[in-house]
């Protein structure tokens, strides 16, 4: 099978499985115990604190290691909505093309009295600080908008929108599980108050990501999941060391092999092999991350294609979490495509693993099904 999936999910690194059996086989102690075996092992995990907070300006004291981006997700905005730093007010501003994960919390939020403006996308999926700026009323208690969509690629202007709500005192959290490893992130450039990032999107293992929280100490935020005083008391739970010191390792490797693969020309290919093919298409979305690429052909019975070629590639019709949905892509309807245009775009995502072959063999079989 051929994987164009990893926006969904980036195939683990050999490194970050290495890391992994040897963290379990060497580290299995619990990090809170007094005795050498679990210092030992919460030592590996302050390390791998340090690791994270260098790569995006951080404190180590800021990051709080979570099961992922969507426990990232809620523990931002319902851990501080829920505390007295944004007593009063009962506004949140978010777009109508976050992750579902982000819409299921605001609409959980609206249930219990927040009031929610959801923001339009221009025709290219991107987010507009001005936008941003126009939503903004006196009982703002916070923004959340996306670094990098997770179906169209495109970046959101975060410093922009950063800095606005610095200027308002409002607070401001970004998902970067997308973004983070892939582009430069500095917290304090971007001005985010939170950020949420996720191991498996770059190649770590699933069920290990993290929070970074401006001034984590002396925030009031409240836990989602409470326990013994873990993770400075935000996050109980026994961490688990092993996942935490693989994604380490992802952190370590991945960024480096990012910069590095061919996945510009790899786009580009893919064009090339369209056009020579006679299929019509086009390409969603403003200039992104380049192995993020939402394709749309409208001569092609996309639905049909991907069920009858299943077992051949790993291709999905929006983000990994709604692809098995009936109802079409909300990202692509938010950027105004009818019914039929959604049903017929599909998202490729590339890994280091994609050869041009594999590109070859994925429009060869999109013109063949053209054909009949």
């Amino acid at each position: 099978m051929i994987y164009f999936d990893s926006a969904g999910s980036f195939p683990v690194l050999d490194e970050v499985k290495s890391s992994l059996i040897e963290s379990i086989n060497n580290y299995y102690a619990n990090p809170s115990s007094d005795h050498a075996a679990g210092t030992e092992a919460h030592d590996e995990i302050e390390k791998v604190r340090e690791l994270i907070a260098g790569m995006i300006g951080a404190s180590t004291s800021e990051i709080v290691f979570t099961s992922g981006a969507t426990e990232s997700n809620n523990l931002a905005l319902k851990g501080l909505l829920n505390s007295q730093v944004t007593e009063g007010k009962k506004h949140i501003v978010t777009s109508q093309i976050e992750h579902k994960c982000i819409l299921s919390i605001c609409s959980y939020l609206e249930k219990i009295g927040y009031e929610v403006t959801y923001l339009s996308p221009c025709s290219t999926g991107i987010i507009s600080s001005s936008s941003v700026l126009e939503a903004l009323r006196e009982d703002t208690a916070l923004v959340s908008i996306m670094h990098v969509n997770n179906e169209l690629g495109t970046i959101n202007p975060i410093s922009e929108i950063g800095k606005l709500c610095f200027e308002n005192s409002i607070l401001f959290h970004t998902d970067a599980a997308q973004s983070f490893g892939k582009l430069p992130i500095e917290v304090d450039e971007l001005n985010v108050d939170m950020l949420s990032l996720s191991a498996h999107k770059i190649g770590g293992m699933k069920g290990v990501g993290a929070l970074y929280v401006r001034d984590a100490r002396d925030i009031d935020i409240t836990p989602v999941i409470h326990g013994a005083g873990q993770e400075i008391g935000i996050r109980g739970g026994t961490v688990a060391t092993p996942l935490i010191t693989s994604l380490g390792k992802a952190c370590e490797v991945f960024p480096n092999q990012y910069r590095n693969a061919s996945f510009t020309g790899l786009k580009e290919l893919l064009e090339t092999e369209l056009n020579a093919r006679g299929i019509t298409y086009s390409i969603n979305g403003s200039e992104g991350l380049p192995h993020i690429i939402s394709l749309s052909l409208p001569d092609i019975d996309v639905m049909t294609f991907l069920l009858s070629h299943r077992s051949e590639f790993s291709l999905a019709q929006g983000s990994a979490c709604s692809s098995k949905e009936v109802e079409a892509s909300h990202v692509l309807k938010a950027i105004n495509f009818n019914r039929e245009k959604a049903e017929r775009t599909i998202r490729l995502s590339f890994d280091f693993n994609t050869t041009t072959d594999s590109v070859k063999t994925l429009v060869e079989k999109l013109w063949r099904f053209y054909s009949n």
